[in-house]
């Protein structure tokens, strides 16, 4: 997994799992993401056909995918391949993800399923979040309601209301409104694209420039009058998405980026409006979680819930969402859901990827 972000790695996750209700992560490599690649994809963001720009930027992806694969040394016997997201447009029932499936089993020799948000927005589905059947699975032993927050590129939230009958598992039926799931707003992508743009650096380090600065609260209140926020679930939105704002910021760098910190957490904030009851605890995974200063913002904003990272449960919280295809590319394989309505909007339960099998090339 390689997020919107483009924060350094590309995740790679080894899961033994049945598709269902069994999921044990096994291990976990961090692959560096080489900078030659960033800079190629970087300019394909918002793109909606096909040029040399990006086949150069998609045989690069898929390149160094493969040695991140080769590189873990893990044995598996399926690859889960998201692909690098460049554009995500559901009102247009667009989305776009970079790299080549077949091209990824031949390099790897393991059979490989990928392009998992067609099949979902053919049937009217946003084509995302898609984590939430996995957040499911590995919050089955919590007290709920529970939420998961995925600290991407993107912020997208899975809010669990009840344990599910493993009988749902077994079955592909999965209840409707035992999950609910949407995009937040954005986590890390802008406070990456700033940090980057304007300090020369990745990210912004436990948030400590963030922290020493002071958020502009009328950037803020324009930020929240954006008609995403108006919208009810499921929706979900391009890392791009708010990049106007980004021309709208103090010229202190460090109020720059605190106003970017809060609006963050302030999307995500407004998400509890759409959950049915308060959630006791939220469950952190993803790069974000490591920003102390959004963390202390989200504990204050979210009181008087727990807010924790998800490896104090016992999981990698840093492999969630590389699980978290491994995982939907098994249950792909099995024709099993990936979608419900309750998550994406979709008209019904529904499966999807494309298997590439390394054995037919």
């Amino acid at each position: 997994m390689s997020g919107t972000s483009l924060d350094g790695e590309i995740d790679v996750a080894l899961i033994e799992t049945d598709g269902r209700d069994f999921v044990k992560p096994l291990d976990f490599y961090a692959h560096p993401y080489d900078l030659k690649v960033r800079d190629i994809v970087r300019p394909c963001f918002g793109k909606r056909e096909v040029d040399e720009q990006a086949r150069e930027a998609a045989q690069a992806v898929t390149d160094i995918h493969a040695q991140a694969v080769k590189a873990s040394g893990f044995d598996a016997e399926l690859i889960g391949f998201h692909g690098q997201t460049i554009t995500h447009a559901p009102e247009d029932g667009f989305t776009w993800q970079l790299g080549d499936g077949a091209a990824l089993a031949e390099a790897t020799g393991i059979s490989v399923v990928n392009d998992f948000r067609a099949a979902d927005m053919k049937e009217g589905g946003q084509g995302a979040p898609l984590a939430p059947l996995y957040h499911q699975a590995i919050m089955a032993d919590q007290d709920k309601p529970v939420c998961v927050l995925n600290l991407g590129g993107v912020a997208n939230v899975t809010y669990i209301n009840a344990n599910k009958p493993a009988a749902c598992f077994a079955s592909g039926n999965e209840q409707e409104g035992n999950v609910i799931a949407f995009d937040c707003g954005p986590a890390n992508a802008l406070m990456d694209d700033y940090m980057l743009n304007y300090m020369g650096k990745p990210y912004d380090e436990n948030g400590a420039l963030a922290e020493s600065g002071k958020a502009d609260r009328d950037i803020i209140d324009v930020f929240l009058a954006h008609p995403f926020f108006k919208a009810s679930p499921p929706k979900s939105l391009d890392r791009n998405e708010f990049n106007l704002l980004l021309e709208a910021l103090p010229d202190d760098h460090a109020d720059a980026m605190a106003t970017l910190a809060v609006m963050s957490a302030v999307g995500i904030m407004a998400s509890v409006k759409h959950f049915p009851q308060e959630p006791h605890a939220w469950y952190l995974c993803g790069g974000g979680r490591k920003n102390a200063f959004m963390v202390r913002l989200l504990e204050d904003m979210l009181r008087p819930a727990r807010i924790q990272s998800i490896d104090a449960l016992g999981f990698n919280g840093d492999a969630t969402e590389a699980e978290c295809f491994a995982y939907l590319a098994v249950r792909s394989v099995m024709g099993l859901p990936l979608s419900m309505p309750s998550t994406t909007g979709v008209v019904k339960a529904i499966s999807g990827g494309v298997l590439c099998r390394a054995n037919e090339l």
